[in-house]
């Protein structure tokens, strides 16, 4: 009993041996969609390997073409795209450019998605609604990819919407560390809404601070309504936390219930994913709101009248890139409940 015991020890330290030689010998290849270039040669600079060549168009009448620009054959490939505004094209962009890998024979295929858009639409409000989000996880099978990675899901329970494995990384680390000496020792972190509470916590461990949460209804996609404030900030400055800012809709109404149960007019407000679309700058910039920060999960817009701090993923998703590419764990790097 104990010599099978041992022998079957030895046979799977060799398998594994094998398999780390066999992705060790595959070449490490990056390519990028349109979506956020800067992000992706950053890490590939980290990376110390050269961004992919390929060429993305469209035609005339709109139809977009996809080719690679050189061979990918036998390779560990990993493509690089956030699906910030406009989410279909970005999408469609990231799958072509997956099937032309699959079809030129990449022996294996990672898509990093910073920010992954559709989450929200996991489930039906009404009765008569599309799930959007499982449509998308069903194509990113479809496209041929084998593996994706993204950060900080609006939806944590998203990942159970695909077939292919799901590595869920989390920039709250980071972004904690960044706004750690930007803030008082008294401060207060703050979920703006039931949906952020599990956020918000992890974000009071990482920094040792107290929490609060603000309970608010939504009642259209821009618009919410603040029942109550739970937890005490009279006088406190607040740390106002979500893992994605949008309009802005859900971030205005909880700092304007947070003042009016006295909190401290210095507030900071940290996110995960900074889309700012419609009405979020304006929204923003009409409250005391001290600082932003957020990581570059979507390229910024140009001339924002609000000081930002930016926070990069590049040093992360290279690691995980690295790891992955060498079958080393992410553990440290994944997102725990």
């Amino acid at each position: 009993m104990w010599y099978v015991f041992g022998v079957d020890q030895v046979v799977n330290r060799l398998q594994v041996q094998d398999v780390n030689r066999e992705a060790s010998a595959m070449q490490l290849i990056m390519f990028t969609g349109s979506a956020n270039v800067p992000l992706a040669a950053a890490v590939a600079e980290q990376l110390g390997v050269p961004l992919g060549s390929r060429f993305v168009h469209r035609f005339p009448d709109g139809e977009l073409h996809v080719e690679l620009q050189e061979s990918v054959r036998g390779h560990d490939v990993y493509l690089i795209q956030s699906t910030s505004p406009p989410v279909e094209a970005h999408l469609l962009e990231l799958w072509f450019l997956a099937d032309a890998c699959r079809r030129a024979g990449a022996a294996h295929l990672t898509a990093l998605v910073p920010y992954f858009g559709y989450a929200r639409q996991d489930r039906r409000a009404s009765g008569r609604e599309a799930v959007g989000a499982r449509l998308i996880a069903d194509l990113f099978a479809a496209s041929g990819l084998q593996r994706l990675v993204a950060v900080d899901l609006h939806s944590a329970p998203l990942e159970g919407f695909f077939s292919i494995p799901v590595e869920h990384l989390s920039a709250v680390p980071r972004l904690a560390e960044a706004v750690r000496p930007l803030i008082p020792t008294n401060a207060v972190v703050v979920a703006p809404d039931l949906g952020a509470v599990k956020l918000a916590e992890r974000y009071a461990r990482c920094l040792h601070l107290p929490m609060a949460i603000v309970d608010k209804e939504r009642l259209t996609g821009e618009e919410v309504r603040v029942r109550r404030v739970v937890g005490r900030v009279e006088g406190c400055p607040v740390l106002v936390v979500d893992d994605m800012i949008s309009t802005g809709g859900t971030v205005q109404a909880a700092i304007q219930a947070l003042l009016a149960v006295g909190c401290a007019p210095e507030v900071t407000v940290a996110a995960s994913h900074a889309l700012l679309v419609g009405p979020a700058v304006e929204r923003l910039r009409a409250l005391p709101v001290r600082r932003l920060l957020a990581t570059d999960s979507v390229a910024a817009p140009a001339h924002l009248p609000l000081p930002v701090h930016g926070v990069s993923l590049a040093p992360l998703l290279a690691e995980a890139i690295q790891r992955l590419h060498h079958q080393q764990s992410l553990g440290d790097l994944i997102l725990h409940a």
